[in-house]
């Protein structure tokens, strides 16, 4: 049996305005069955941003997995595409699911993202990352969740 790699916590941002609740309850699921055990935020609905849409739900969820990063998104894209997905559409658009590694571990990547950069622009990654994540530090940033969760929604009032 060939010895596992280290263990690394992942937080995944999940959103959908087509079919939402059918279409979470599905990567929940996907999501348990390739993980495990998962923490999951409080969902939260919020308005599509940057075109007219139905509102969004989003959600964050933690896992751990030895898998190396690039595995995690290409699983993640898989998931989506099981939905109905149809990725190249561009940015703002209504979509079936929408998974978007947030961080794994304290990697810090700018080739794939990671620390994702939506966490440091949107109250809808943020603040469910907040929620179960709260003492966490962002690896680039130096301050916990809760705190950049608090500035950002200071500059927004």
């Amino acid at each position: 049996m060939m010895p596992k790699g280290p263990i690394f916590d992942i937080f995944l941002s999940l959103g959908s305005n087509i079919e939402p609740e059918k279409n979470i309850d599905f990567a929940k699921d996907q999501l348990q069955i390739k993980y495990g055990r998962l923490s999951i935020s409080s969902i939260y609905k919020t308005k599509a941003v940057g075109f007219i849409g139905d509102h969004f739900l989003n959600l964050v969820i933690k896992a751990s997995t030895d898998d190396d990063p690039q595995l995690v998104i290409d699983h993640l894209h898989y998931i989506e595409r099981q939905t109905g997905r149809e990725t190249g559409t561009g940015q703002f658009n209504s979509r079936t699911l929408d998974i978007d590694l947030l961080l794994y571990g304290d990697l810090i990547d700018p080739s794939l993202n990671l620390p994702r950069d939506e966490i440091l622009k949107y109250n809808f990654v943020l603040e469910p990352l907040a929620e179960i994540f709260p003492e966490g530090m962002h690896p680039t940033e130096n301050k916990s969740y809760k705190e950049i969760f608090k500035e950002l929604r200071a500059s927004v009032s």
